[in-house]
């Protein structure tokens, strides 16, 4: 495809601005018009993302839809030798089968995420362009091929998200959004080092050639790189990429945020701001450095047990329903890490099912949470109950999402948790044993917290509330009708995703089969 006319990616990346451009000339006090133009603005990129995605080419692993333009060049001269070149950074996006289906995830969520934003009561034009900045933001972490240009995009989700929990989330919302900026910001920094020593070397940006580069040993570019430095680097990048996932220790942030922040912001959160760091431990770290993330490996599958046991038994005690599903996301990015401590094409076809899976069901249940809370003023599990019988249609949808969160065959769940555990059983079976405890421990506690919730007795101040209203119902349904449709019919994500799996880690495939 000709790089230099097919503008199509930056089409989508960029079209939130419209409605930014639009919004900023709204006055203030139109909240109508504001709402309005928030939620059509995100139809444009969904529009694109769907036809980028018909258009998708699943025989290929090469980029699509490329773009490559020159962009800033500085002349560096050296005085000792007389010799000059230059610094250049090129404007450079692309996608394959793995971003591919993560920008219409994004796209998707942001739909979503947007008619669930109807609730915002207060300053609704800085929400609605500070929301929109944060899905350009997002669309262009997945659509970049530069290292310049991930990392510029990847800060861009940090303003926009630090403002939308500090300001409309709930209690304790400066607080979380302060601990979110200082872990994303260390984890930004470590990021920037690695990526800055990468570009020392290789006198290049662009993440496929420095993927080809660096997994081709006779390239003489590599020489500079020891097998020290090369651990080094791939251990920042993990370190980097892991508290965004987040990967326990480092995910005590990710709690505050999820429980203090609007659900609407929620929903973006643990739908797709988490799964970058799953994207960019997959592309660069394992993607850069894939013998050194085959001699880590049992440590990834440790760190993934960790996560998984950690997450679930922690998600068992508690009393708020939205701390299980923030201990539950922790439990669940733990399967991506086993998907990819196998190291072979069907533990990381497994990850990235999670990374999708988790993405669409944790934004519908954290949707769920928003909608109670708006009628209870409460999440906490112990003040609710017998839900079922005021609002039938929010409790069966809460009941759908928690039965694809615990797995349940014919869910989107269930394949990206089998394909991961399949995966590692092939190279550590025990781990793999161990790992799958936390399946039965998912369905223990997300049992209890939605049983309880939504049976038993009515306290007498909820028997009157109402169910799902029409713009409720949307993101209900469409959320939960894509986790159907993965679970029905695997093959939408696996066949994109398959020829680039065997080409972003040509050495790990080769060593672990």
């Amino acid at each position: 495809m000709d790089s230099g006319a097919n503008i199509l990616l930056s089409s989508l990346v960029f079209s939130p601005l419209l409605a930014i451009l639009i919004i900023a000339f709204i006055p203030s006090r139109r909240f109508g018009a504001i709402k309005q133009v928030g939620v059509l603005g995100t139809l444009l990129p969904l529009i694109l993302a769907f036809w980028m995605f018909g258009a998708f080419n699943y025989d290929t692993s090469n980029l699509q839809f490329v773009e490559r333009h020159d962009w800033i060049s500085i002349p560096i001269g050296l005085a000792q030798t007389g010799t000059v070149f230059a610094f250049e950074i090129n404007y450079e996006l692309g996608v394959d089968g793995i971003s591919m289906p993560l920008i219409l995830l994004t796209a998707i969520i942001g739909t979503m995420a947007a008619v669930a934003s109807w609730q915002i009561k207060k300053r609704l034009k800085e929400f609605f362009i500070l929301f929109h900045l944060l899905l350009i933001g997002m669309l262009g972490v997945f659509a970049a091929d530069n290292l310049f240009l991930f990392f510029i995009f990847f800060e861009l989700t940090l303003v926009p998200m630090y403002f939308l929990v500090g300001i409309w989330g709930y209690g304790e919302r400066e607080h979380a959004a302060n601990k979110f900026l200082l872990y994303n910001g260390i984890g930004s920094g470590i990021m920037l080092l690695a990526f800055i020593m990468i570009f020392v070397v290789m006198r290049t940006l662009n993440i496929d050639q420095i993927s080809a580069i660096l997994t081709t040993p006779e390239h003489p570019v590599t020489a500079a790189l020891t097998p020290a430095i090369r651990l080094g680097l791939f251990l920042a990048l993990f370190v980097a990429f892991a508290i965004k996932l987040p990967v326990f220790p480092f995910h005590t942030w990710m709690l505050k945020v999820h429980v203090q922040a609007p659900p609407s912001i929620v929903m973006i959160h643990s739908g797709i701001l988490l799964k970058m760091g799953a994207y960019g431990l997959l592309r660069m770290g394992i993607g850069f450095f894939p013998e050194q993330a085959y001699q880590f490996s049992t440590w990834l599958a440790v760190l993934g047990i960790i996560n998984v046991l950690y997450g679930a038994v922690l998600a068992f005690v508690q009393k708020d329903l939205k701390m299980v599903l923030a201990y539950s996301s922790i439990s669940h990015m733990g399967i991506v890490l086993l998907g990819f401590a196998a190291m072979n094409s069907i533990g990381f076809q497994g990850a990235m099912f999670q990374v999708v899976s988790h993405g669409f069901i944790s934004a519908l249940l954290f949707f769920l949470i928003g909608v109670i809370w708006d009628r209870t003023q409460t999440s906490m599990i112990d003040e609710l109950g017998g839900l079922a019988k005021s609002m039938p249609f929010v409790s069966g949808i809460f009941l759908a999402g928690g039965m694809a969160s615990l797995g349940l065959p014919g869910m989107s769940g269930f394949i990206s948790e089998f394909f991961a555990f399949l995966g590692l059983f092939g190279r550590m079976p025990v781990l793999a044993a161990v790992g799958a405890l936390g399946i039965v421990l998912t369905a223990v506690y997300l049992l209890r917290a939605i049983l309880r919730t939504t049976f038993g007795p009515t306290p007498s101040r909820f028997t009157g509330l109402a169910d799902a209203q029409p713009m409720e119902v949307i993101p209900m349904v469409v959320l939960l009708g894509f986790i159907i449709l993965i679970g029905v019919y695997p093959a939408i994500l696996g066949n994109p995703m398959q020829q680039a799996l065997k080409t972003i880690v040509p050495i790990v495939t080769g060593i672990g089969g």
